[in-house]
């Protein structure tokens, strides 16, 4: 997955490439995650990923060589489960997340994954929205799920055949 497209950013446009992750980005990727989660995943976890899990899809969303958004999937069997999708808070609402959307549902559509699963914060309207133009929908709920709150998280699926 290699793709480049113009975004724009204020006055001006940005270009914007999303390319697979590397080791090399985990440090942009960290920093994201650290300004976006009130419970992050560390720099080993993303190591442990990108070395060590063979279900693992990561993508990055890149401006001037810097990683500005990711998005990760683990693959099982025929069903695609999203763990993480995040965008730096200064490149926040430039449709920076729709396009890593589109790459995990790009690389599902060419691996034959027939659906894809996530869990979003209930409170995490934006998210939902995101997801709902993606033609994800609400198809159960996690209780309690984060373990910081204990916020409920809703289950949102994707069926890739229809």
């Amino acid at each position: 997955m290699n793709g480049a497209y113009k975004v724009k950013g204020g006055l001006s446009f940005m270009k914007v490439e999303i390319t697979w992750m590397t080791l090399q980005d985990i440090e942009d990727v960290i920093e994201i995650e650290n300004r976006s989660f009130s419970t992050p995943w560390t720099r080993k976890s993303f190591e442990e990923e990108l070395l060590n899990n063979k279900l693992a899809v990561y993508f990055v969303a890149k401006a001037d060589n810097k990683a500005i958004g990711y998005a990760g999937m683990w693959k099982v069997l025929d069903e695609g489960h999203i763990t993480n999708i995040a965008i730096h808070p200064g490149y926040r609402r430039l449709k920076i997340g729709s396009a890593l959307l589109k790459a995990l549902k790009q690389y599902a559509k060419e691996n034959n994954i027939h659906s894809i699963t996530l869990e979003v914060r209930e409170s995490n309207i934006a998210a939902q929205k995101l997801y709902s133009k993606f033609n994800f929908e609400v198809v159960g709920r996690r209780k309690a799920y984060y373990e910081d709150d204990h916020e409920d998280a809703l289950i949102m699926t994707c069926d890739m055949l229809t």
